[in-house]
């Protein structure tokens, strides 16, 4: 039989979540943000739950590509624009929409040749320090791209650096608006978190919002709120079996380096699911797991095929329990993939786009 650990993809819960977005926009148009072949989920798998969105967002030529050819006639956004100028020829076949950050991009489009006028993103840095033309020189950028003939539409954007967290997002939208404010065009400024805490304000929901984690089920503020506190469902599960039952004594230890020792007789239970399967090596004991649905923690370090977890308390479980690392168990219960990302010292995003490929995956409508 196959080794025993399977992800799964839930798509109606993808649906959900997308729906969720939507509303929260209140009118304003949704991006599915796809990126990282769509936070690990596989683009190819997640198209017929997320093509309800108006249009996809993500940063590889080849994956934008792979959605035209599933079938996708709508908008894509090429996030972090071109790299190199012969990237416009593919954007013009594709009829691709792209971000521009820098004046290189802005000659290549100038020396480009083209039939049909290109739809640009110009991004503004209004705090987050990443890409952008600074707010000084935004209306400058603008007026080069405006006066281009290979432009057709320039939409006015930029991107959140603590939509999360308690500094909020009043200063970046303040310098956005004091540049922008008479210039035309639509508008986009809000991820995932922007549109989940901040989307009361008209301006901050915009004409186009980019919402990414929190379509596949995960709460971008963790720990202040989760993914049940904002009407989320997890869009992947990943879950292993017990293939292995060791018996512990006072003094034993698990794994490499004897990181863990046992304090009073345990039962520990081996678990088909390791680094090289995308679960965070820097996972310490203690990380939360599901064990048939009932939780538990790890112990120990985790190796390269296989971890361990506390069958102690579990009189149930032992050889063929199900093991649910992240998502939803058979039973209901859920773990959260950003609870088990903080006890690693990680984030969710990272774990789900860690997904390895040797790990077969099931998509469940």
């Amino acid at each position: 039989m196959p080794r025993p650990i399977l992800a799964t993809i839930h798509l109606g819960a993808l649906r959900h979540n997308l729906a969720a977005a939507r509303e929260r926009a209140r009118g304003a148009r949704v991006w599915a943000v796809v990126k990282a072949n769509a936070y690990g989920h596989g683009i190819a798998r997640v198209f017929d739950a997320l093509r309800g969105a108006d249009g996809f967002a993500l940063l590889d030529l080849a994956e934008a590509q792979l959605l035209r050819e599933l079938g996708w006639r709508g908008p894509i956004l090429l996030l972090e624009g071109v790299f190199e100028p012969r990237d416009l020829e593919l954007c013009s076949r594709l009829s691709l929409w792209h971000a521009v950050h820098t004046d290189a991009q802005i000659d290549w489009l100038g020396q480009h040749k083209t039939q049909a006028p290109h739809h640009v993103f110009l991004l503004m840095n209004s705090g987050m320090n990443r890409l952008g033309f600074a707010p000084g020189r935004y209306r400058g950028a603008w007026a080069r791209l405006n006066a281009l003939a290979q432009v057709d539409e320039i939409t006015l954007m930029t991107h959140f650096s603590d939509a999360d967290g308690a500094r909020g997002i009043a200063h970046q939208v303040a310098a956005f608006e004091a540049v922008t404010r008479d210039l035309p065009g639509g508008r986009s400024l809000s991820n995932s978190a922007a549109l989940l805490r901040h989307a009361h304000d008209a301006a901050v929901r915009a004409d186009w919002v980019r919402p990414g984690i929190m379509v596949y089920g995960s709460a971008p503020d963790f720990p202040e709120h989760d993914l049940q506190h904002w009407g989320l469902q997890p869009g992947m599960t990943l879950a292993a079996r017990v293939i292995g039952v060791q018996q512990l004594q006072a003094g034993d230890s698990v794994g490499y380096g004897s990181t863990f020792i046992a304090e009073r007789p345990m039962v520990v239970g081996t678990v088909a699911c390791g680094y090289a399967d995308g679960y965070p090596r820097h996972a310490a004991t203690g990380t939360p797991v599901l064990v048939d649905g009932a939780r538990s923690r790890t112990l120990g370090r985790v190796s390269m095929d296989m971890l361990a977890v506390d069958l102690t308390a579990l009189p149930g479980a032992g050889l063929g329990s199900e093991v649910t690392l992240w998502g939803r168990a058979a039973s209901g219960a859920v773990l959260a993939v950003e609870e088990v990302a903080a006890a690693a010292g990680t984030i969710g995003y990272e774990l789900l786009c860690a997904l390895a490929p040797r790990v077969p995956v099931l998509v469940q409508d």
